[in-house]
């Protein structure tokens, strides 16, 4: 019987090809411009916000009803045929359109919690995961609907991503409260 070989020694005494600090950074840079999506959309809901103009620059937000309106084009017509084609999620449309006074405020509270977070680095796992399960909601609606092809991953998948890593301890609240977490012997998640 054969030996495994044995693992090859880290050489830490060069220097990583990509700091740390800036891969922090970057990870912080992308939880930052996603939690001001949903913080946005959050408080569009709240306020029944659509239109944002700035400078000059003009965009809409998905505000109350347009949400009600994407569930019910894409989870149940989608585009004048049966609806998604992802089991339960009609069945999960028709709850949710049905008790639209409620979940209404319930996904504008959902948001805007994610969001701010997201943007303020605090429990930003924890936003990563809320903000995420709202996503994948909205990609399993548009999983047949002839949308293109990228446009919800990209906002899931960095999402995935952020769940598992801390990035809110660059440039965000979790770096103090992960850090005492850590020294009382604790597991750091959402930090």
């Amino acid at each position: 019987m054969r030996a495994a070989p044995a693992a090859a020694a880290v050489d830490d005494s060069k220097p990583p090809v990509v700091p740390t600090t800036a891969l922090g950074r970057g990870m912080a840079s992308i939880r930052i411009l996603l939690g001001l999506t949903f913080l946005l959309n959050g408080l569009a809901k709240f306020f029944d916000i659509t239109r944002v103009s700035l400078l000059g620059f003009r965009a809409t937000l998905i505000g109350r009803e347009d949400a009600a309106g994407i569930m019910q084009r894409n989870g149940l017509e989608s585009r004048g045929g049966r609806g998604t084609a992802v089991p339960l999620i009609q069945d999960i449309t028709r709850f949710l359109l049905e008790h639209y006074d409620t979940v209404r405020w319930l996904l504008a509270g959902t948001e805007t919690i994610a969001g701010a977070l997201l943007v303020l680095g605090a429990a930003s796992r924890l936003g990563a995961l809320l903000a995420l399960l709202s996503a994948l909601y909205v990609q399993a609606l548009y999983y047949s609907s002839g949308a293109w092809l990228f446009e919800e991953p990209l906002i899931w998948v960095p999402l995935f991503v952020l769940a598992l890593v801390p990035a809110g301890r660059s440039w965000g609240v979790d770096r103090a409260a992960a850090g005492r977490r850590l020294d009382r012997g604790r597991r750091p998640w959402p930090y």
